[in-house]
């Protein structure tokens, strides 16, 4: 059976006839907002201005609402310029001109009772239905939709999980790579020591000297002067980062306070990693989140639950949390990001036997 996108319900405005226009002041000062402003959250919020309702079609959860050229933009209180007409109110069903409309996919609920036992996601959860449904899903969003990953280092540290998702690269499963400098370096030196972290990525053993071996690596690659340069002058032919080149995936690496080296293409300034990694997630249609808790909680907080598409239909955005403890998943949630799918599970088992799933090995 084909996948099937859910249909998008908008509110009906005709009960709102009544509504006030929203509220626009003047932002005080460069990267001020006026007192009330309305903080944005992950759902689809309209604003009542000149008697019609606009949409927000590029939301992000805890920036503003800014009035220009005839649209609803939505930025960062480090993007606000003085003079900018931001929305100001803090009620949300169209008291003061604003509506957040949080059930416009209609999720399905389900009747029941109202104590009951094993309600929440946790290890002891069987995730064989939302493999299914990712099977569904990645098949449908290869070719209409675009696939972010979130990663963390641990698939570097084992053959078959790098395997596999250079593999989903190969396939037309991924459409961006969001990582920091770990993901990469370990990845990279897996293809030019077969370690990572100084341990063989076959039989898990340490090697001698191996803690050298990603060391070593960034500095061929800093020699080198690029990834790039470096795949090709070491011929190096397999993992995530030499799929990603080969198939022209973008990645964004953004530095962290403890990077060795880094490698070239990381950014050391957080917001303008910010800034490149919100550019993917803008457009993104499924997000996929594997073992990086900081990593997870930020994309998360950059992307809403829907997007907004060319052609001005409203469809839904899946995010997909997967990690081998509860903490990163409930830490999603509890950071707003409610609309998040968690699955609790070693996420080299996870991409392998997705890989597997659809039929890449």
């Amino acid at each position: 059976m084909s996948f099937q996108l859910r249909p998008y319900f908008p509110p009906d405005f005709s009960a709102l006839s009544g509504a006030p226009e929203v509220k626009l002041c003047p932002a005080p000062a460069d990267g001020v907002a006026p007192e009330g402003y309305h903080a944005m959250s992950i759902f689809p919020e309209y604003f009542k201005i000149g008697g019609t309702w606009h949409l927000a079609s590029e939301s992000r959860m805890d920036c503003v609402a800014v009035w220009e050229d005839g649209r609803v933009a939505v930025r960062e209180f480090r993007r606000l310029r003085r003079g900018d007409l931001v929305a100001v109110g803090r009620t949300e069903q169209g008291e003061e001109g604003i509506l957040v409309h949080p059930d416009g996919f209609r999720e399905q609920r389900r009747e029941g009772d109202l104590f009951a036992f094993r309600q929440g996601r946790s290890r002891e959860t069987a995730f064989s239905r939302d493999y299914d449904e990712l099977y569904e899903l990645l098949r449908h969003e290869r070719d209409h939709g675009k696939v972010v990953w979130v990663m963390g280092p641990a698939f570097a540290f084992d053959h078959d999980a790098r395997d596999a998702f250079a593999r989903l690269v190969e396939g037309g499963y991924v459409h961006a790579v969001l990582a920091g400098n770990a993901l990469a370096t370990h990845d990279l030196e897996a293809a030019y020591r077969s370690t990572a972290l100084g341990q063989n990525i076959y039989t898990q053993e340490s090697q001698p000297l191996g803690h050298y071996n990603h060391l070593d690596t960034i500095n061929a690659v800093r020699r080198w002067g690029s990834i790039p340069a470096f795949l090709k002058g070491e011929h190096i032919d397999n993992g995530i980062i030499w799929a990603c080149e080969k198939m022209g995936v973008p990645y964004v690496l953004a530095g962290s306070i403890r990077d060795d080296g880094p490698l070239p293409p990381v950014i050391g300034n957080v917001y303008q990693a910010q800034d490149a990694m919100r550019d993917q997630v803008r457009d993104a249609t499924t997000v996929i989140c594997m073992a990086t808790t900081l990593h997870t909680i930020a994309t998360g907080n950059m992307t809403p639950s829907f997007r907004v598409l060319p052609d001005g239909t409203v469809r839904q955005v899946y995010f997909y949390c997967v990690d081998i403890s509860e903490f990163t998943v409930n830490k999603l949630s509890d950071r707003g990001s409610l609309s998040a799918r968690g699955i609790v599970t070693n996420v080299q088992d996870f991409i392998v036997n997705l890989s597997k799933g659809l039929g890449l090995m």
